[in-house]
């Protein structure tokens, strides 16, 4: 209110200022009458004006004031909420980053999980692959030793033949020949 009360009275001031301004030109001589009669007008206007609408004029000032109050505080609870929505965001960001390294670190365990299964694997193949190599390697050697044995039981046959054949007779071949058929009729 007490702002109100200076504006009227800075008006007068220059109003009373103006003729003193002019005055200060070609004339050096002061008219009185007129500048009371133009002060008093302004003065009257302004009354008249403040009387009817000075209400109005003050509880639009009050309402500006009130409003910039307002907008002031709705300013600062936006800049609040702003503020707290930046601190979570900020933790959100360092939320995603533990996350992000969590996620990291069970993928390296599981990729080491996978590596000891694959090594794993790899040693029970070769494990396998050695057994079956040892056992074609025993079958190779069986098979060898039944061709070897059956090759020298060929020759013990015909040398024991060789010599047979020179030492029985016919009759006593032909017996032997009986028996050995009687032998292998018989199982």
């Amino acid at each position: 209110m007490a702002r109100l009360r200076g504006i009227p009275i800075s008006l007068t001031l220059v109003l009373l200022a103006a003729p003193l301004a002019r005055a200060a030109g070609a004339e050096h001589d002061l008219d009185w009458w007129n500048l009371f009669w133009r002060v008093l007008n302004f003065l009257l206007v302004a009354g008249v004006i403040w009387y009817l609408a000075g209400k109005k004029i003050i509880a639009f000032f009050r309402g500006r004031r009130s409003g910039i109050e307002q907008e002031l505080h709705d300013l600062e609870a936006r800049k609040e909420a702003a503020r707290q929505e930046l601190q979570d965001v900020e933790q959100r960001i360092a939320s995603l980053d533990r996350e992000r390294e969590a996620i990291l670190e069970e993928y390296r365990a599981r990729g080491e999980a996978v590596k000891q299964e694959i090594i794993a694997a790899a040693e029970e193949r070769a494990r396998i692959i050695t057994a079956q190599a040892q056992q074609g390697a025993q079958n190779e050697i069986d098979q060898a030793l039944t061709a070897m044995r059956a090759d020298l039981a060929e020759a013990i046959a015909e040398a024991t033949q060789k010599a047979l054949a020179e030492s029985l007779t016919p009759k006593q071949h032909e017996a032997l020949i009986d028996a050995f058929v009687t032998k292998v009729v018989l199982q």
